[in-house]
């Protein structure tokens, strides 16, 4: 005899679960093609996610620290400070002791660290247009700030 599982209730409601009216799961399955359609888009230039980020956490800024970073791209600082060591090793960054903090690691990006993020940005960008090309601008920035409020709720 099979034992009948229940379906989750949504806030208080018993109405039967469909996780089409699930944010989460398209929430999940927007990343997941974004970050497949992302690593296609970035093998070409001898780049990954990991490195993408940090190459776009450090644009239009002079230094971060490994600890920011980590912050920006959610991943565990020990990950981030392998990740900013591969890219150190590749030239890609500077890395340097805070002279306020000693404790602190600061990162750059090099003169190649630049470029890259140069080509990623416009392989990313390009995603962007397709992915983006029905909505509005309006529609953007209501996503954007709908996403950042729920963002906001779960840091709690």
């Amino acid at each position: 005899m099979v034992e009948e599982v229940q379906e989750p209730e949504i806030a208080g409601d018993a109405a039967p679960f469909n996780m089409e009216e699930w944010p989460f799961y398209w929430l999940t399955r927007f990343t997941g093609r974004y970050l497949l359609q992302m690593e296609l888009a970035l093998k070409p230039l001898g780049l990954d996610i990991p490195r993408w980020r940090v190459l776009m956490t450090l644009r239009n800024r002079e230094t971060m620290s490994v600890s920011e970073i980590a912050d920006h791209a959610i991943v565990k600082l020990p990950t981030m400070t392998k990740i900013v060591k591969r890219m150190q090793a590749d030239n890609l960054v500077h890395c340097r002791q805070s002279v306020a903090d000693g404790r602190v690691t600061e990162v750059s990006l090099t003169p190649e660290g630049v470029v890259a993020g140069r080509k990623a940005w416009e392989a990313a960008n390009r995603i962007y247009e397709r992915a983006f090309e029905d909505l509005s601008k309006k529609d953007v920035s209501t996503l954007n700030k709908l996403l950042r409020t729920i963002t906001r709720s779960l840091a709690g």
